[in-house]
């Protein structure tokens, strides 16, 4: 599995905002692509998150960051505090989760 790890900060008052369009745009449009395995988004700071994106390979995972940029550009970018970073795309090397029961 590959993730990839991307942070913005949108201006004041427009979270819930930017939380709509991506959940309205930005989730359907990764959950289409081939190889999405989950999406999560997380608030790291007061105007300020982080979204974390996991598909079954690389190739896979670059695609889907390459659309999730074309759709960001119009969607987030103009409610951000400055340009979005992309902290990273890398291969998940160890997972656990909660066993289910």
């Amino acid at each position: 599995m590959y993730m990839i790890l991307r942070r913005v900060k949108v201006q004041p008052g427009l979270v819930e905002e930017s939380i709509r369009r991506i959940e309205q745009g930005l989730m359907p449009l990764v959950k289409g692509e081939q190889g999405f395995v989950e999406f999560y988004l997380v608030q790291i700071g007061e105007n300020e998150g982080l979204s974390i994106t996991i598909f079954e390979t690389r190739e896979q995972a670059e695609e889907g960051n390459r659309k999730s940029l074309e759709w960001a550009k119009e969607q987030i970018l103009p409610l951000a505090q400055g340009p979005a970073e992309m902290v990273g795309l890398g291969e998940v090397l160890l997972h656990t989760r909660k066993a289910e029961q």
